[in-house]
């Protein structure tokens, strides 16, 4: 498996840290406290991780979600930070959708759904990890990517926003800016991965991304320099959500022109619209800690806890709806009279 081989190699003595973990399933829901704070529900549906706290508003200076949460679904006990995507549907031939289900990754396979979420100084593969981060501080939030996209030109905004399409659970190459166009034996993975450039000063932004920028030349990978602009280096965070798609692989279920039958949530039949938010909420100075520390992925500072814990943590719906787990929707949740984006861009 890869992650055996990865986790083999980082023999030699990292500089510093490269964490890298489980989440199960917080709550789905059709909430979004980033972009629309107190709003219920939200437009669209979202899959969440994290602490309990998560809840409709989160209002900047006024949310400490480790002080407000009991619990968390994530490996680490002291992670108390949000995370989130759009949720994902397939549409049947007769243009009704079922939510796809997630799975866990290599090493969280009794995970309840959820994620699995990076943080690095320098890329996956570097077991060196010699690059010194500045952690995110309290209050800190951010997205990635545009649900309006609906091009690869408008896509490429965000290049490290992609989808692996699993021939088993080893595949990491290549990926695809788009939905794959053919079933994918062990799930489609979506890979997010975030700005590590920071302005130094703002701990979010009007957009939840100005904030933040990619390096001035180059990228995180090559070790490219961050601008003047946002000089402060940043851990890269990076989720990867597994969604199960083997109930839906049949091709004779697919469109019959051929089109590829995925669509997310809020109605992009094409892939570009991915996007993920993220709201900080370590304990203390405990991810600064881990980063600070000679490790890879098996770190001492990071405390963490059972998979029964993480799968026992979870939070009521707030929106009270048919989400499509069991029965098949006529309608997207939120979108009644929307017109699917097609995987060519066309509506």
């Amino acid at each position: 498996m890869l992650w055996n081989s990865l986790t083999a190699l980082a023999l030699a003595a990292p500089s510093h840290a490269l964490i890298r973990f489980g989440c199960s399933q917080l709550v789905v829901d059709r909430l979004d406290p980033l972009v629309n704070p107190g709003l219920n529900p939200s437009p669209h549906l979202h899959q969440i991780i994290g602490g309990n706290s998560f809840n409709m508003s989160m209002e900047p200076g006024s949310h400490d979600l480790a002080a407000l949460s009991t619990c968390t679904t994530c490996q680490p006990s002291e992670d108390f930070s949000n995370y989130w995507t759009a949720a994902l549907y397939f549409r049947a031939k007769n243009g009704t959708f079922k939510r796809v289900p997630q799975k866990g990754n290599v090493g969280f396979e009794g995970s309840q759904g959820g994620m699995t979420v990076y943080y690095m100084q320098n890329q996956l593969a570097d077991y060196q990890q010699k690059s010194k981060v500045k952690a995110f501080q309290p209050g800190f939030r951010m997205l990635i990517g545009d649900p309006m996209a609906n091009t690869k030109a408008q896509a490429d905004r965000y290049p490290q926003l992609t989808y692996t399409c699993l021939q088993d659970m080893s595949t990491r190459f290549p990926e695809t800016k788009n939905f794959p166009t053919k079933p994918c034996p062990a799930g489609i993975m979506v890979n997010l991965r975030f700005p590590t450039c920071w302005d130094g000063k703002n701990l979010d932004s009007p957009d939840h991304i100005s904030h933040m920028s990619y390096p001035a030349s180059g990228t995180f990978e090559s070790q490219g320099p961050c601008p003047a602009s946002h000089p402060e280096r940043m851990p890269q965070l990076m989720y990867e959500v597994i969604f199960e798609t083997k109930d839906f692989n049949n091709k004779n279920d697919w469109p019959a022109d051929g089109s590829q039958p995925f669509v997310w949530s809020f109605g992009d039949g094409t892939g570009y619209g991915s996007h993920g938010d993220y709201v900080f909420g370590w304990k203390d100075q405990s991810l600064q800690k881990i980063m600070d520390e000679a490790c890879y992925v098996n770190c001492k500072s990071m405390k963490t806890q059972s998979m029964s814990a993480m799968n026992s943590c979870a939070v009521k719906n707030r929106v009270n709806e048919d989400i499509g787990d069991n029965n098949w929707l006529k309608e997207l949740p939120g979108q009644p009279t929307m017109r699917l984006k097609a995987a060519d861009g066309t509506v």
